[in-house]
């Protein structure tokens, strides 16, 4: 398990660590943002433009649009670096 610092600041306070753990086996990545009581499932064949725009999506029903962005970018390229 990886754990990544995000450092966005939203209404509710700050979002910091951003849990990230690689299944090989089953080729995804478990990712949760405890501050916002949020995981999902990130397959490996997950288009990046396409994991983003549904990052977002996910994230502007918990908090405003531009950190939702962010976090949803900061996570597909820790995702994607992996």
């Amino acid at each position: 398990m990886k754990i990544r610092k995000a450092n966005i600041t939203v209404p509710a306070g700050m979002i910091g660590d951003v849990y990230l753990h690689e299944n090989k086996k089953e080729q995804h990545t478990l990712v949760a943002v405890p501050e916002l009581e949020w995981s999902t499932i990130i397959s490996y064949e997950e288009d990046k433009h396409a994991l983003v725009k549904r990052l977002h999506q996910s994230f502007s029903k918990l908090t405003e649009a531009e950190p939702a962005l962010e976090l949803a970018e900061k996570i597909t390229h820790w995702v994607t670096e992996m």
